[in-house]
């Protein structure tokens, strides 16, 4: 398939997924004479790393000749159109966007250039969670210009900061009369935690919300952060950076703070960092995304295992309806770092991977029961992890 050819399928592929979307908010609307409620359409990618490798490629556009102003919406533009008809779109920040600082010793550390904060633009994304552990990859100074750099261009951040209490403050969105609160954490318990303890934040130092390795600590965080929350906004919804990274499999801790969440009044759970897609859980009419997968990833050039999904939540102050939609996160080397939203024969590909690994749950999306008990692709043998 030809570049032009395939940027005009994914162009019209969007362009009919948004008509869909306005026509089902329609449709719900019509279907009573009573006034609807009042609800907010919420988009969710996965984990998003601008630098690396994505900032190599940008770097080879403009060697080349392109220009920043061109360059910047590409990244997104599989999806643009997607994004541009949802009130909130959301995606988990996974490199500080710094030039300064000291480097933690650690395993993979990224960055990006500030000037890269275009891309979250171009691609209408409004507000991001800092809460992993690549965000203190470049200590204090990483932080504060991350911090700065997404201020200064309009982008609400959630999930690290200055201080630890800094680091536990939701960003809150108001959107159609409605107000959303959103709270971020990492957490991994033995054996997944790979990561120095210095990547938290602490009471006079800079960081990420959670607790290192200690399951009491971050539920007892947890408990503290969402009631608090509740009693200030509609609709409450963490995002964690949790699990075993290249894995499907869902941890227990995992299920425990989803539930925990749910539990104390959360209209859904997000989760991230295992770099694959990981299963769909509805508990008590919640939906539970435990791991979204990647999604404009620059941390890895090439991968077998492209799948990740785009979680599209419609909440009101009473109940929230989600689906999901099978993506691919990078074409190498056609191209790289740009996902789309999958049709057709690979769609459905893709749902019948989600709902495999969403199979073990009491009850999932009833959108993916058509495909349970088809035939799942076989597994890439590339786990898909950093680098």
């Amino acid at each position: 398939m030809t570049m032009n050819r395939r940027r005009f399928m994914i162009q019209s592929f969007g362009a009919a997924l948004s008509l869909s979307i306005s026509r089902i908010g329609r449709s719900q609307s019509d279907s009573s004479s009573a006034e609807p409620p009042p609800q907010v359409s919420i988009c969710v990618g996965g984990d998003v790393t601008l630098g690396d490798h994505l900032q190599d490629h940008l770097d080879q556009r403009l060697a080349a000749g392109k220009t920043k102003e061109e360059s910047w919406p590409l990244y997104f533009g599989g999806v643009r159109s997607f994004f541009e008809a949802t009130d909130i779109v959301l995606v988990n920040l996974e490199c500080p966007f710094t030039e300064r600082g000291k480097k933690l010793k650690k395993n993979v550390s990224f960055r990006a250039r500030p000037e890269l904060v275009q891309i979250l633009k171009a691609g209408s994304v409004h507000v991001v969670s800092l809460a992993n552990d690549h965000t203190a990859d470049w200590g204090k100074d990483g932080v504060i210009d991350t911090i700065e750099t997404l201020s200064r261009n309009g982008i609400d951040h959630f999930g690290a900061g200055l201080n630890l209490e800094e680091a536990r403050q939701p960003a809150i969105l108001e959107r159609n009369g409605l107000s959303v609160g959103l709270l971020g954490y990492y957490f991994q318990a033995e054996p997944d935690m790979l990561e120095p303890k210095q990547v938290y934040a602490t009471k006079k130092g800079v960081g990420v919300a959670g607790c290192y390795k200690d399951l009491d600590c971050i539920r007892q965080m947890v408990r503290e952060d969402v009631r608090a929350l509740t009693s200030r906004v509609d609709i409450v919804i963490p995002y964690f950076h949790w699990g075993h990274e290249g894995s499907h499999e869902v941890r227990d801790y995992q299920v425990e703070l989803a539930h925990l969440c749910v539990d104390l009044g959360c209209k859904a759970v997000l989760g991230a960092h295992p770099h694959r897609v990981q299963g769909i859980e509805v508990y008590r009419g919640a939906p539970i995304f435990y791991s979204l997968g990647n999604f404009v990833y620059g941390g890895l050039k090439e991968s077998k295992d492209t799948l990740t999904m785009i979680a599209r939540l419609v909440c009101t102050k009473n109940s929230t309806t989600a689906r999901v939609f099978p993506t691919q996160f990078t074409l190498w080397p056609e191209a790289p770092f740009q996902p789309f939203v999958l049709g057709g024969a690979a769609g459905d590909e893709g749902m019948a991977r989600i709902m495999s690994y969403s199979t073990g749950f009491p009850a999932t999306l009833p959108q993916l029961e058509e495909y349970r008990g088809r035939p799942v692709p076989a597994e890439p043998d590339s786990v898909g992890t950093a680098r």
